[in-house]
């Protein structure tokens, strides 16, 4: 029997209304909501239902412990689920799982994007276009513009994505440098699992890939950022709020930092005032990594194979 399930923000990943959902509609029975605004809203249309998928929103434990009985799963549509009470969940047992692997070459391939954007500085090239300066055409260059191969990625966080930035990373001739509290094995010389602090000291290039959490929240401070070489570049597709922005700020004003290509901001969305906007250092993205067609696609097909595992008891990949 098809498990009753609702979407409360489908448009969230199908904003451009081009996604398939027969799987959606094959394997269940389905209602979605393109958005799904207050708590009213949520426990108005959980009601009944066994299975709620969510994109991204805050389920907080409050809410959590006013849902029907009949709530079996949530599952969240990505890779994060700190917007989820793990722990109110659990008290209802309901189950929460997540979709860890739908972006991981997307994300991956734009990190690594990031670090050929800033090696050859195409974002201050393309800045000095807009504001009609053509003297990189009729001058010597007037920006950096270095060579990545030979040069150290490292890379705080050795999950998925960190090893699909670090594939192309070594793709590129790079050295790598890995923070990360569970090595694995490589088995290729260019790659050196070290501490945080040597990885910051040597870095050419930091790229963030590791999980929110109380210990990994403002990785990126005052203090580790003074660790730092002036010459390095720093780049995050993974959480926001791993950095503190206002650190951020102060190292690239101040030439601590030669530039970061951020595509989460510690607070989203990021507001026009928000300083990051205005730096000629920094390159930012609204939360692209994920959103390429065929990720969201492949997402909404995992997500579905997560709804039809769970209801036969075959294994799914339960985060609480």
């Amino acid at each position: 029997m098809k498990m009753k399930t609702v979407f409360l923000n489908s448009a969230k990943v199908d904003f451009d209304q081009k996604l398939d959902y027969s799987k959606f509609e094959e394997a269940t029975e389905f209602t979605k909501y393109d958005d799904t605004v207050t708590d009213e809203q949520i426990l108005e249309r959980v009601q009944g239902q066994e299975v709620v998928i969510t994109k991204e929103m805050s389920i907080g434990r409050d809410l959590i412990l006013k849902f029907p009985a009949s709530v079996k799963l949530i599952c969240e549509a990505g890779t994060g689920f700190n917007n989820i009470d793990l722990d109110a969940a659990k008290q209802k047992n309901i189950a929460v799982c997540n979709v860890p692997s739908y972006s991981t070459e997307s994300v991956g391939h734009l990190a690594i994007t990031f670090v050929l954007m800033l090696s050859a500085s195409l974002h201050l090239q393309q800045k000095m276009l807009d504001k009609g300066n053509y003297d990189n055409f009729s001058k010597y260059l007037q920006v950096p513009h270095y060579e990545v191969l030979g040069k150290n990625l490292g890379v705080i966080g050795g999950g998925a994505i960190g090893r699909q930035t670090i594939k192309a990373g070594l793709a590129l001739g790079m050295n790598v440098l890995i923070c990360d509290p569970f090595p694995q094995p490589w088995g290729d010389a260019a790659v050196q699992y070290v501490q945080l602090e040597e990885l910051l000291k040597n870095s050419d290039f930091i790229s963030l890939h590791c999980p929110l959490m109380p210990s990994t929240k403002h990785i990126i401070n005052k203090e580790t950022l003074n660790l730092v070489k002036p010459s390095a570049y720093l780049v995050n597709t993974s959480r926001g709020p791993l950095v503190n922005e206002a650190d951020l700020v102060e190292a690239l004003k101040t030439g601590k930092l030669a530039g970061a290509a951020l595509d989460v901001q510690e607070v989203e969305p990021a507001t026009p005032d928000n300083p990051l906007f205005h730096l000629d250092n920094v390159i930012m993205t609204p939360h692209i990594g994920w959103r390429r067609f065929e990720s969201r696609q492949r997402l909404f097909n995992l997500v579905a194979d997560n709804i039809t595992a769970f209801s036969q008891g075959k294994p799914v990949n339960i985060v609480n």
